[in-house]
């Protein structure tokens, strides 16, 4: 028996097979890849949103209420004695709150020492350890070796490292030993060196000194050395400035010098 369709299924029929072939025409597009976004392009940041907006490289990484401070300050052994050099400049952020300070404090006889980072702070461990080097030659009846010194100095600033901001340079004379230098970084180390940096300024001129220093230089020697690597510094570092202080530590004595601003062996382009 044949079964005729009627008109109406004829029309159902070729509606369903259009659509199937339309839907086999369309490719089938997986979850994979609809579901996928695209990362939108990320616009330029502006000055508002720009976390070192009007910051300089030397002050974006302080925190808030933190004041950035600079110095320069050196030191080198010569054959008799040490030649200790340092800036004047004491400043708060921005500001110079001294321009002519001195950065050489004496702690005896034929010791001395360049502070480096908090006023405050290196005003204090220099109290302490002239102190208590008073006391040692007192008790003892003989001049303070400049390793005591530096060792005494150096467990002040290991031991409260988390609440000082002192790198220091120790130098001086003693019978023992002769010209002695020791560099206290921040942390508290502790490092015999022939010569020593320290300070923001010293970065730009490590590759100066490393390049004209020799073993057993003469006082004028260390001395020139001394106030040129100084002033280069002076005048690439914003936070290093002022006039010049040297100091000679020998067995016959000690010798203070000062060059002005106007008269240092090297200045700013243009100078």
């Amino acid at each position: 028996l044949i079964r005729r369709s009627s008109n109406n299924e004829k029309n159902h029929f070729y509606q369903a097979s259009n659509a199937s072939e339309k839907s086999i025409k369309q490719p089938i597009q997986s979850n994979m890849y609809a579901q996928q976004q695209y990362p939108q392009p990320m616009m330029a940041p502006t000055a508002d949103s720009d976390a070192y907006s009007g910051k300089s490289a030397e002050t974006r990484h302080l925190k808030p209420g933190e004041l950035s401070t600079g110095t320069t300050i050196m030191a080198i052994q010569f054959d008799k004695g040490v030649v200790l050099c340092a800036d004047s400049r004491v400043s708060t952020g921005a500001y110079v709150a001294n321009r002519a300070s001195d950065k050489i404090a004496q702690l005896h006889d034929h010791i001395w020492c360049c502070r480096s980072g908090s006023a405050a702070d290196t005003q204090a461990l220099t109290d302490y350890v002239r102190h208590f080097l008073a006391q040692l030659a007192v008790e003892t009846g003989r001049l303070p070796e400049v390793k005591v010194a530096a060792h005494l100095m150096r467990k002040l600033c290991y031991e409260n490292k988390d609440n000082l901001m002192a790198g220091v340079i120790i130098g001086g004379w003693d019978p023992v030993c002769g010209g002695s230098v020791f560099n206290i970084p921040l942390g508290g180390a502790c490092i015999p060196m022939p010569f020593a940096l320290g300070g923001s300024g010293s970065t730009f001129i490590y590759g100066l000194v490393d390049s004209e220093f020799k073993e057993n230089m003469t006082k004028e020697e260390a001395l020139a050395l001394c106030t040129k690597a100084v002033s280069h510094a002076m005048a690439r570092d914003g936070s290093s400035g002022g006039v010049i202080r040297t100091c000679v530590a020998t067995a016959d004595g000690n010798e203070r010098e000062m060059v002005p601003g106007n008269k240092l062996p090297y200045g700013p382009a243009g100078w």
